[in-house]
């Protein structure tokens, strides 16, 4: 995905740290706007993950630390639930302004009650998603533990919440309470998807069960067995943010244009913009693909370099080789693993400072099978014949043609 770091300003002009992912083409079908669990931030793992993974079917993802939290400015002690619902309206504004409004709200944890909120002030929303979302703002006050009466009595505390302290004040508690979610959620009226886990220690999984029964149709439940309340293990927040692709698209128009489909009548074609970078558009057959350069030349590192591409098809073509002689005599090859690393070399003979080189490709075969040495040695000399490999040894003459000249 395409990372890029952005600020936009609050309601009290305070700047707020958020962080846009875009689909690796630059071309989102569909923007999500999400919001972050209490006290956590936009870059924990778990919403990059999720990210990630509504970034590979086409949604473009912006994720902001609230007022006071992570790299956003402002002091998280004045703020409150109201504020939080009030910065993801501010972000959804920005989108509107940036690249397109959120048709998509993402919640994590009181993040969660904050989109269930937010959804109503945010007329671009057509889908809410809910990630192990308490059923009332003011379930979060348990965090406060045996300081809820030095809070009450002084009017501030501070709080140590995931090993590290905040300062809160009552106001904090007063603003949770006055939050009916059952009602916010009965009056919401878009399709909602809520995942939580059985095994939440944090917010108990009957939170789950409120918000689905307060909830109208269209309205969907994933159980997240044996996932933790930060989804701290990549693959629960992989397959997250893969659910939230495939249920959404029910709702999103996620069909790219058909126009901006790339097509030939050759065997491969590749086509790149004016956009920065060198993310590159590629067909081969009936096949679509990206490629890239490393960042180190200016790229993203999105997609295969042209020479890892090249690369690929000497593996590719020795490993499909190998297996269609071993087929052919019967023998018992189990598993072909080829790699190849590209190189460009001097040659001996020329000065230090010549311009002349010579492509090396290093070929290394791994075989898996109860092979006899002989059988070994015989896979070793085919892959060298593959056609691709053959190719590479020939002598090549390549045609250029122009076809659109003024």
């Amino acid at each position: 995905m395409r990372s890029k770091q952005l600020t936009f300003t609050n309601k009290d002009g305070e700047q707020l740290s958020a962080r846009l992912d875009m689909p690796a083409n630059g071309k989102p079908l569909a923007c999500a706007l999400f919001a972050h669990c209490f006290t956590c931030s936009k870059d924990l793992k778990a919403v990059r993950n999720i990210a990630r993974g509504l970034n590979q079917d086409g949604l473009a993802v912006l994720r902001f630390d609230f007022t006071g939290l992570g790299q956003s400015e402002g002091d998280f002690s004045d703020t409150g639930f109201s504020s939080n619902v009030q910065d993801l309206i501010t972000a959804a504004e920005f989108m509107e302004e940036m690249i397109q409004a959120p048709s998509l709200l993402i919640g994590h944890s009181l993040g969660g009650a904050a989109v269930l909120c937010a959804a109503h002030s945010i007329e671009s929303v057509q889908a809410v998603v809910t990630i192990g979302a308490p059923a009332e703002p003011v379930h979060v006050t348990h965090l406060i533990g045996d300081k809820r009466e030095e809070l009450v009595e002084k009017g501030h505390a501070t709080v140590n919440i995931g090993g590290r302290p905040f300062e809160l004040k009552k106001q904090f508690v007063d603003d949770l309470e006055q939050y009916n979610l059952a009602e916010r959620i009965s009056s919401l009226r878009k399709p909602l998807l809520i995942f939580h886990s059985p095994q939440d220690l944090t917010v108990g999984i009957e939170n789950a069960a409120q918000i689905y029964t307060a909830a109208h149709h269209p309205k969907s439940f994933i159980s997240l067995d044996g996932a933790d309340h930060l989804l701290s293990k990549s693959q629960d927040a992989r397959y997250v943010g893969q659910a939230i692709a495939s249920w959404v698209s029910r709702y999103l128009d996620l069909e790219p244009e058909q126009e901006d489909e790339l097509d030939s009548h050759l065997q491969a074609a590749a086509r790149v913009d004016n956009e920065p970078g060198f993310l590159t558009d590629v067909i081969a057959g009936r096949h679509a693909l990206l490629a890239d350069e490393p960042k180190s030349v200016g790229g993203e590192d999105l997609g295969p370099t042209p020479y890892d591409l090249l690369s690929a098809s000497l593996a590719t073509c020795s490993a499909m080789t190998m297996k269609m002689y071993a087929q052919r005599k019967g023998w018992p090859l189990e598993e072909a693993v080829v790699h190849v690393h590209h190189e460009r070399q001097h040659f001996e003979d020329c000065e230090p400072d010549s311009k002349k080189f010579v492509d090396n490709f290093k070929k290394e075969i791994e075989l898996q099978g109860p092979l006899d040495e002989k059988q070994r040695a015989r896979l070793k000399e085919i892959a060298s014949r593959c056609p691709v490999h053959r190719t590479l040894l020939n002598e090549i003459t390549i045609d250029t043609e122009l076809l659109n000249e003024q």
